[in-house]
């Protein structure tokens, strides 16, 4: 299935996404429900039905009364979880840690491949297709980060990797924007991510079940244990191709993550995983490179105006547009003792 989350008369509204058209999920049948926030805590009773109903749609089998589509091209669409109960993002991608870790001059980090690690960021701060509001902070290197995410559908507490597939509810394109300038500033401190990162947190549009991927599946890497797809990963700012991927590059499943996030304390319907940057997937690392192979190249910042598209084969396309809030309040410039 794809599952969309859209504004209907001022209220957050779960559909079925079937050839263009979103179907209201309640409307399909009296038993499902109307908002993800209810689909993922009814999980294990409603899926099989949904998935029924989904298929009675693909093929064109439900009542005309039932099937009054409103086109998915006019939504207003909403992140397809709207209201996440927790957000951590992993670190999963070899390539990326290995190439920004290259770029700054510094070894690759032996504990990477021990491991896989995540940090929580601001589950407030989930958005969907749109507008993007920074502040003038967030301009001193706007960056984007392209990831997959996963969203858990029942509850449990110390899940072995093997079994940690049957938590994901669903897949989708995450968009992990990124202050530099604060992430760096903050960082020597040794806390992790905090102002650099808690602004905006960006998944869409859509939320796509398991089965709907079973035909890019693909065997996790060596040594590694949990699902694997092969889904191409694209990131284009104003129309320009600026980074490409694929989801099967994953050094670490989100199996292994989930493990990790599991150990010792519950995970929620709700909670969601980001996989951590794809390499080549921000300009962060891209600017690094560059830079690397030629000392006068033009490093690229998210700018007010851009236009960022991420696609992921299956996952859809996500569009934003970086805009700029009206003011000039800078938390950059409260430094004391500078």
């Amino acid at each position: 299935m794809k599952l969309v989350t859209y504004i209907r008369e001022d209220v957050d509204q779960l559909a079925i996404l079937v050839n263009g058209q979103l179907y209201n999920m309640q409307e399909l049948h009296p038993d499902l429900p109307t908002t993800m926030h209810m689909f993922l805590q009814m999980w294990e009773e409603v899926i099989d039905l949904a998935i029924h109903v989904d298929a009675q749609l693909k093929a064109g089998n439900m009542p005309k009364m039932t099937t009054w589509g409103v086109p998915y091209e006019n939504a207003q669409l909403l992140a397809p979880v709207p209201f996440p109960t927790s957000c951590r993002d992993g670190y999963a991608f070899r390539q990326h840690v290995a190439a920004a870790r290259r770029n700054r001059k510094a070894d690759m980090i032996p504990e990477f491949d021990q491991y896989p690690i995540f940090y929580f960021t601001n589950h407030n701060a989930i958005q969907g297709p749109g507008e993007v509001l920074c502040m003038p902070d967030h301009f001193r290197n706007l960056d984007f980060e392209l990831e997959a995410a996963v969203v858990i559908c029942k509850r449990g507490r110390n899940i072995p990797a093997a079994e940690a597939d049957s938590y994901i509810g669903g897949y989708m394109i995450m968009n992990d924007m990124s202050a530099r300038v604060l992430q760096m500033e903050e960082m020597k401190l040794n806390l992790g991510p905090a102002k650099g990162k808690d602004f905006a947190t960006i998944i869409g549009p859509m939320l796509v079940t398991p089965d709907e991927l079973e035909p890019y599946r693909i065997p996790a890497k060596d040594g590694h244990t949990g699902n694997n797809y092969n889904l191409g990963m694209r990131c284009r700012v104003n129309g320009v191709q600026v980074s490409e991927g694929n989801m099967g590059d994953m050094d670490w499943t989100f199996a292994e993550i989930i493990e990790r996030c599991a150990y010792g304390a519950d995970i929620l319907p709700g909670d969601i995983i980001g996989s951590g940057t794809v390499g080549t997937g921000c300009f962060l690392e891209l600017n690094g490179t560059g830079k690397l192979n030629n000392p006068d190249y033009q490093e690229q910042w998210l700018q007010p105006g851009d236009v960022v598209e991420m696609e992921i084969d299956g996952l859809g396309r996500l569009t934003n547009t970086i805009v700029a809030e009206e003011t000039d309040f800078s938390i950059l410039a409260q430094k004391k003792n500078v």
